[in-house]
Formats: structure tokens, sequence, C-alpha cells
């Protein structure tokens, strides 16, 4: 075949210059206006869809929930700052090995504290294993924040149990992501705090709550108040580490100036042992 003549090769290479590439791209033709709307990121990010993602976020752990059979959660509340107790041997060790008194002390401080990681983690293989056998229907699956800490020692127990166990984990700037001991397909990731804790309390049979920061507060308060408000259904709200939160709550202080009834001292106990936690769970639903 002949090559064309020069002028045809210069008016193509002259005219393929003038084009832009994405006039001659047919997927440019494809505008954010002729998307599918749940096809567009961009659509369903906007301010005015923020009613559609809440749905979303409310729908899609419901449906994979539902669809594996599981309709009741312990749920364990905690800090996330808390690490094991090898963890926290060996940090100390470098510590002193340092001779930093500053870091010193704050190992020291998290070996103390490496004990509720323990007992949390404890607290989950007893839970796991004491539901093994019953359908999965009726059997307590462990469900926590998703993240370290606590949260990390109760799907480690249930892990260790060889159990289902959930994480419901949130979007934050600095921490978290998914520790590796909840169960492939029954970790979620959430992006509003309120949808979060729905998922938290819709199968909630009960809430172990271990000491932590504002965040396990938050928790903590909003469920006694929905509780106390008949919002939510009554279930046993327990206090892991008696010392820690009756130091932390002044009960009679609220009750002296009014601020709460006596009956509402009755919406939580305290418990300063995994088992003793199992126990009281246990007989909560057998009195009722």
């Amino acid at each position: 075949m002949k090559s064309p003549p020069p002028e045809i090769t210069q008016t193509l290479t002259h005219t393929a210059q003038e084009i832009p590439r994405s006039e001659l791209n047919p997927e440019a033709l494809k505008s954010e206006s002729y998307r599918l709307a749940f096809d567009d990121p961009e659509f369903l990010l906007r301010q005015e869809t923020r009613g559609i993602r809440f749905q979303l976020e409310l729908l899609k752990p419901e449906l994979e929930l539902k669809q594996m059979g599981i309709t009741s959660t312990v749920v364990v509340y905690g800090s996330a700052r808390f690490v094991d107790a090898d963890t926290a041997v060996h940090r100390l060790e470098r510590a002193r090995a340092s001779q930093d008194s500053t870091a010193i002390a704050l190992a020291e401080r998290a070996v103390r504290n490496a004990v509720h990681y323990e007992n949390a983690r404890r607290f989950g293989y007893i839970v796991s294993r004491a539901c093994e056998h019953e359908p999965i229907e009726r059997r307590y699956i462990i469900c926590t924040g998703g993240g370290p800490g606590i949260m990390e020692a109760a799907n480690r127990g249930a892990h260790e149990a060889g159990a289902l166990n959930i994480g419901l984990n949130i979007t934050l700037p600095h921490e978290q992501g998914g520790n590796r001991y909840i169960t492939p397909g029954l970790s979620f990731k959430f992006h509003y705090f309120a949808l979060r804790k729905m998922h938290f309390l819709i199968r909630a049979k009960a809430l172990v709550v271990f000491p932590g920061g504002f965040g396990t507060l938050d928790e903590l308060f909003e469920v006694l108040t929905l509780v106390q408000t008949r919002k939510a259904q009554r279930v046993p709200i327990i206090l892991f580490g008696s010392d820690y939160w009756k130091k932390l709550l002044n009960v009679d202080a609220l009750l002296e100036i009014g601020a709460i009834s006596p009956d509402d001292v009755q919406l939580f106990q305290y418990c300063d042992d995994p088992q003793q936690a199992w126990e009281a769970i246990r007989g909560f639903y057998a009195a009722s």
C-alpha cells in the first residue's frame, strides 16, 4: 500500500494537535450528570444526601448480620490505649534499660493497665466458650468498637475460643483500624458515631464497660440514659473494675442533690472478675 502524500500526512498531524485528546475519548462524553445516581460518589457525598448515607450505614451491617443469623450480642466497651501483659512487660524492660524516669513511669502504668486488657480477653473467651454449642440465633456474640486496647482484648478472647466476633469500627483522624482478631466478614466501618451506636444496641443483650476515657464514658452514659428513660430495653450493664468506676463516678453525690432517683442506681452493677461478669449476665436473664 502506498503511503499518503506528504501534504495529507501533515494535515492529519496538525488536526490531531488541535483537537484535545479528551474530545477524542468517548468516555469524556459521560459527564457527572449522566452517571447513575447510586454510581456517583460526588453526588452521594454531598451535604444534601447525608440522610441517604445514614440509611446506608444503618442498612449494610443490618443485612450482613441478619444473613449470618446473629441476633444477640454482648457489647464490650473500654479504652483503646491499654496493651496486653506481654507487651507491657517488654516496654517496661526497655524503659528500665534506658534509665529514662519518664519512660519507666509510663511503662509501669502500662503494666498496671494491662490487667484490664487481660480481664477483657478472658471475659471474651468465657462468653464465647459458654455459648459455643448454642444455635447461632441464641448464641451471645462478642461485639466491640473494633479498635485496639480493650476492644482488641475482647475480640481476641472470642477468637481464641474459636468463636465469631464483631467489630464496629469508626473512621478517625489518628486511630483506629480494625484489630486482627475480628472475624472476617464481621468487621464493619462507620463514618457516623450515631449509626455505630445504634448498631451497638440493636442486638445487645448485655454491656460490659471496662475502664476507659471520654469515648467509653460517652457510650456508657448514653446507654444509661436510654435505659433510664425507657427508650431502650433494660439489659445488664456491668462496670468492670469497681475501684476505677467508684473513684470516677460519685453516684452518692448525684443521689444527694436529686439528679437521679434511687432506682437509677439499680441500672448497673460492679464486677471485678470475668467469670463473675458472665454469671451476672446469666443471672439477669434467669431471673427475668
